[in-house]
């Protein structure tokens, strides 16, 4: 007996050790060492091809990126189930698109989803993977050197490999997924791209490091003599995942290496130069592939048509001329890419968000990075895929499936709480919806869709007013809605909407329009037609001036602060990522803003004919229903009701909560308008959401699936 118990836990031991080496570790014995090593894709000149069979045939590339996050939930979380993963699959390929892109390792929930989705599946999709670069590190002080992140690189790389091939146990981490992989969707994968948007700091300082490490010689890949140690970096990692697969798995897939116009390998002017603070290049074609290499590479870029607009500020853009005679930056820029290059060139990330607020104009296109529409968003979307193609692409992934409530943009998150994101929905942030699938608030439908129809509001909803004029509010995840009505409204007419949110500010009279409230209103709504009405705040209150002052007019907010009842109001104004200076060549030239507290007006509902997702305002008659973004009242985490402090006593913004606002309606009289307190209940962590199809969407496939 004990012989037998002792034989019993030497088997267990051997089968833990065997699961440990073999999925966790990655250690294999390689049984078949001279079986042929195969590919189901590969390159030629400019093109990519593929075999689904039948021989190797030209693939064009129509992907669109696919993140992790859903509302309530951190892109880290990996919360998305296998049921929604399959079930957007379908909806993506319907549309037109034949291949998914992801950026890092996502919990094993994908991976089964896909091979479900594509197991019995005359056409599947296929799927191009990303290798990420932590952004700690490659904003720390380390080197492409450093083992956190050359190191770190090589590892990840063949965990990669192993998971595509149903072969890997992960572990929670804080760096990628963690689950069981044991589902082989290597069949449907086209290729690796290894790395993310390089930060050119880190570029240069690693190649100023190790000046000596500026070659590379792999059995897959090797650099020219004008490489640099960055590139030379690249190329062994390239060299070790294609090593990997190749002699575990005798099958080799495309390689190519991120790269955007910060790092892009271009020359451009002096003046450019210096502005843009173009300090490294990357460039792909100082690697070259071995004989053993049967599959290939491609250049893989994210190309924006707003920004960095290059060409514009380079004394070159009049000469950007597209096939329709227009100025076309964009496709001039994209042009000279894909010139450089000898292999092909994938634009993985291209596109524009469907958001209220905006970082970017594109000055010649009109492609804003935000401040578009649904439909409009469709239009650019469109615009910048026959751009890649008559530019020469192999093919083009459209940056995103779906909104990312958790996302940040520059020029709004100094405003928020970043801890919090997910839980709210900030039209304000432009970064939160480039997605072609959009997360509404409601578990079915909005409480509320600003378009005349007012059957969704009660009498409970009414906050001040009587018979003739009175205003109604409510709100959800994204929106505060408010109902007025104006009893024999006439469209010239002028009304004003007081409110007041935070009690350490605020003025209870606007000397802009000669009215006088009961409280101290932080802000003012002014209806005033349907092409000039808009929300106005309080001086000691707006944000810009507090945070961007010496930007946008050359001083600092703190020489001269305005008084915490000042009855002076001011447009709200958002601050734009612009070269200004370089275009007028006065360097003391001030930032360029744009006002988005002017409220646009039209019909909100998705089932619309003359639907308009940017559309702030409505008119019926004698009733008007608005709806304001939280961002743009000062809420900072509207899920807790959390709101701005006052900016001047804590020299920024800090947050304290409210559990009540103050509203009213007006119009320009003597008397004083009266201000009734609403209710104010966060939702905490209990978001509530369903998806819809953007208008984009629907554009895209007339497109896509007609080809």
């Amino acid at each position: 007996m004990k012989k037998f118990l002792i034989i019993c836990l030497i088997i267990i031991l051997c089968i833990a050790i065997y699961q440990i080496a073999f999925y966790r570790l990655g250690i294999y014995i390689d049984f078949h060492p001279n079986k042929e090593v195969t590919t189901f894709v590969k390159t030629e000149n400019k093109k990519i091809y593929l075999n689904k069979g039948m021989g190797f045939e030209e693939f064009e590339i129509k992907g669109v990126d696919l993140g992790a996050g859903i509302p309530g939930k951190f892109a880290t979380d990996y919360a998305i189930d296998k049921e929604t993963y399959k079930r957007w699959f379908k909806l993506i390929q319907e549309m037109g698109a034949n291949t998914i892109r992801v950026y890092t390792i996502l919990g094993d929930e994908f991976y089964n989803a896909f091979y479900e989705y594509n197991q019995n599946n005359a056409e599947p999709l296929y799927l191009i993977h990303g290798l990420w670069v932590d952004d700690y590190i490659q904003f720390s002080s380390r080197d492409a050197y450093d083992d956190a992140f050359f190191g770190k690189m090589l590892q990840d790389s063949k965990i990669l490999v192993d998971v595509l091939h149903g072969n890997r146990i992960l572990s929670e981490n804080e760096f990628y997924g963690n689950g069981i992989y044991k589902k082989d969707i290597s069949q449907w994968t086209i290729g690796y791209i290894l790395g993310v948007e390089w930060e050119d700091v880190t570029v240069e300082y690693t190649n100023r490091m190790y000046p000596e490490k500026n070659s590379y010689q792999g059995d897959y890949m090797y650099t020219t003599e004008q490489a640099t140690p960055f590139e030379a970096m690249l190329a062994e990692v390239g060299d070790k995942i294609i090593e990997y697969e190749a002699k575990r798995y005798k099958e080799q897939r495309l390689v190519a290496f991120s790269n955007w116009p910060t790092t892009d390998p271009l020359d451009y002017s002096l003046e450019v130069t210096n502005y843009f603070k173009k300090i490294a290049k990357v460039d792909v074609e100082h690697i070259k592939t071995t004989e053993n290499v049967i599959a290939g590479t491609f250049a893989s870029y994210h190309i924006y048509p707003y920004y960095p607009d290059y060409l514009s500020y380079d004394g070159y853009a009049e000469q950007c001329v597209d096939a329709n005679g227009n100025i076309n930056t964009y496709y001039a820029y994209l042009k000279k890419i894909i010139e450089h290059h000898e292999i092909p060139v994938i634009i993985s990330e291209f596109g524009v968000p469907s958001s209220r607020g905006m970082a970017q104009r594109d000055k010649h296109t009109g492609r804003n990075q935000g401040g578009m529409s649904e439909t409009e968003q469709g239009e650019a979307i469109i615009q910048c895929y026959q751009d890649i193609k008559a530019a020469g692409g192999a093919g083009c992934v459209i940056f995103t499936w779906q909104d990312e409530w958790f996302k940040r943009t520059w020029n709004t998150m100094n405003a928020v709480d970043l801890t919090k994101t997910p839980f709210w929905s900030d039209y304000q942030t432009n970064e939160q919806y480039f997605g072609l699938l959009s997360f509404d608030p409601g578990e079915d439908k909005s409480i509320c869709y600003v378009d005349g129809d007012i059957s969704e509001w009660k009498e409970e909803d009414k906050v001040s007013g009587d018979e003739n004029l009175n205003i109604s509010m409510k709100y959800d995840e994204k929106f505060i809605y408010l109902k007025v009505y104006k009893k024999g409204y006439q469209e010239n007419e002028v009304l004003y909407i007081p409110i007041d949110t935070t009690p350490k500010t605020g003025s209870n009279y606007c000397s802009n329009f000669t009215i006088k409230f009961e409280n101290n209103a932080d802000f003012v709504i002014v209806i005033n037609g349907k092409e000039n009405s808009r929300v106005m705040v309080q001086e000691r209150y707006e944000l810009i001036r507090a945070m961007s002052n010496r930007e946008v007019n050359g001083v600092s907010a703190y020489r001269e602060i305005p008084d915490k009842n000042t009855s002076v109001f001011k447009n709200i104004n958002l601050l734009l990522q612009t070269a200004t200076p370089l275009e007028t060549g006065d360097n003391t030239s001030t930032a360029e803003t744009y006002e988005t507290g002017k409220l646009t007006y039209g019909n909100a509902n998705p089932e619309a004919e003359d639907y308009n997702s940017l559309a702030d305002f409505c008119i019926d008659g004698d009733t008007i229903e608005i709806k304001i973004p939280w961002l743009l009242l000062n809420f900072s985490n509207p899920s807790e009701m959390m709101i701005h402090d006052d900016y001047y006593e804590n020299y920024g913004v800090e947050e304290i909560q409210i559990d009540k606002m103050y509203l009213g309606i007006g119009t320009n009289g003597n008397e004083r308008i009266d201000m009734n307190a609403c209710t104010l209940t966060g939702w905490g962590n209990n978001v509530t959401y369903h998806e819809r199809l953007k208008e984009s969407y629907y554009m895209i496939k007339n497109i896509w699936a007609e080809e």
